[in-house]
């Protein structure tokens, strides 16, 4: 770029530029005071007070290793994976962002990434059971140190979803073909399918309450009717006091999850199938029992208030499982709305949405309830967005492990950014590495006393001071 050849206005546009000459040789990897992720100081302090090595050793037990070298100390070495996660890591190779610079200073214990990922290729079904009561349990621990679900008195959402991870290649273990949806298409990829349940309330976003991986072919329900009753009680030793309702899609919305949500006292909100039984008790509600309901477009009547809108929702009561021992009745609400490939026609074209519940809302306020449990989708596009970029080993329980240390690295960093306040109680998990986590510091040690030195006019040093002075200092569990 020759600037003598550019105009003054596009000088002015220039961007930042360096002001200083620099030699070849004049950038050296020399300094070991240096630390790149300086805030993975507060946030492992705060992984420690709920308890997460502790929670680590008593739980993870490889008995019969297959090298017994790769199965020692699997707590400091799965804890060392989870810091490298707080940091970015998206790879096992990552990990050894945790032992550059000063970081072994801070820290003690570190491990390279050839062995935690031995560990990782230890592990079998059963060990990952064992890491995700860990996972629910440290969820608790950090209730009890942060307030992470605030309107939980109240009421609290367990949302069940899973997903589709593509892999490549032949050698990962579990890797088959399942659907998946695209721009609205279903398309059929090779992958892995993590089942995922959430916890979040009206004011608070979703914490991940567990997480299991399984082979890309597995239907979406299977294993749900579990899931969702570990999801209710680890949301009960979160702090969860209030009503609890389960919300999820079609795949979900069967006997098995019903009667899961039922026992544990729990209302559910779930998409229905339609079948000729459905179409039935949709074509029997009266047509002035739809209301219009807010929706994109929308507007207010000006002399009513009313909506004038292309959705509308009605309910009926509905029994379902009626060929079982254990039929439930229940509301079965219908929201409809106008088909835009039909919008020319004489009378309106509609598509029909309807969901089972036994809520107690009113009928427009149920369905605006129900269709907010796309919010898991959020945690998901964090995971995809950070460790869950890749599924990084050939070996199937590896990678069960990975994507539950990603869960315990999702609902850290969550905790942490509600400590740092602000925006930061509802920032996306790569806004908290970005300004809370990967902050650049120089290690100093005057009068041996420990003080990180960190960059003059960083933006966002009130939120990091906030969160170092929420954590620092305070007591440790035993």
């Amino acid at each position: 770029m020759f600037l003598r050849q550019q105009s003054p206005s596009m000088r002015k546009a220039l961007p930042v530029q360096v002001s200083h000459r620099f030699a070849p040789d004049s950038a050296v990897f020399d300094d070991g005071n240096l630390v790149s992720c300086a805030g993975l100081v507060p946030v492992m302090t705060l992984a420690e007070q709920a308890g997460l090595s502790r929670l680590l050793e008593e739980k993870v037990r490889i008995i019969e290793p297959r090298i017994r070298s790769g199965a020692a100390n699997p707590a400091p070495k799965l804890v060392t994976l989870i810091a490298a996660m707080c940091a970015g890591a998206d790879c096992i190779d990552d990990a050894d962002i945790v032992r550059s610079g000063g970081m072994k200073t801070l820290f003690g214990g570190v491990y390279a990434p050839s062995t935690i990922g031995t560990l990782l290729r230890e592990f079998t079904f059963g060990h990952a059971r064992q890491l995700e009561s860990v996972l629910g349990e440290h969820l608790a621990g950090l209730g009890e140190r942060v307030d992470l679900l605030p309107g939980a008195k109240v009421r609290a959402f367990v949302d069940i979803d899973s997903l589709l991870r593509p892999v490549y290649g032949h050698a990962k273990q579990g890797a088959s073909y399942g659907h998946t949806k695209i721009a609205g298409k279903q398309v059929l990829r090779k992958g892995l399918s993590p089942l995922a349940t959430t916890i979040s309330t009206d004011t608070a976003a979703p914490m991940i309450a567990g997480l299991r991986l399984r082979a890309g072919r597995t239907g979406s329900g299977k294993g749900a009717g579990r899931m969702v009753a570990q999801a209710i009680a680890t949301a009960r030793a979160a702090g969860v006091t209030g009503q609890i309702l389960v919300r999820g899609d079609s795949a979900y919305g069967t006997r098995v999850v019903v009667s899961a949500c039922r026992r544990a006292g729990a209302q559910f909100s779930l998409v229905w199938t339609k079948n000729t039984k459905v179409q039935a008790a949709i074509n029997a509600i009266a047509e002035d029992a739809w209301i219009p309901v807010r929706y994109p477009g929308a507007v207010a009547d000006p002399d009513t208030g009313a909506w004038i809108s292309d959705a509308e929702v009605a309910e009926i009561p509905y029994t379902a499982f009626t060929s079982t021992d254990d039929p439930v009745t229940a509301r079965l609400i219908v929201r409809r709305v106008k088909d835009a490939n039909h919008a020319d026609t004489l009378f309106p074209v509609w598509r029909y949405h309807p969901f089972f519940t036994n809520s107690t809302e009113p009928v427009a306020d149920a369905d605006i309830t129900h269709r907010r449990h796309a919010i898991i989708e959020t945690t998901f596009a964090d995971l995809i967005d950070g460790p869950l970029a890749h599924i990084p080993s050939g070996r199937f329980g590896a990678n069960s492990a990975w994507a539950l240390c990603a869960a315990i690295t999702h609902n850290l960093l969550r905790a942490a950014g509600i400590l740092a306040g602000g925006r930061h109680r509802k920032a996306r998990g790569a806004t908290l590495r970005r300004t809370l986590v990967n902050v650049p510091a120089r290690v100093a040690r005057p009068q041996r006393k420990p003080v990180l030195h960190l960059p003059g006019h960083w933006p966002w040093e009130p939120a990091w001071l906030a969160l170092w002075h929420n954590i620092i200092g305070k007591p440790t569990p035993i």
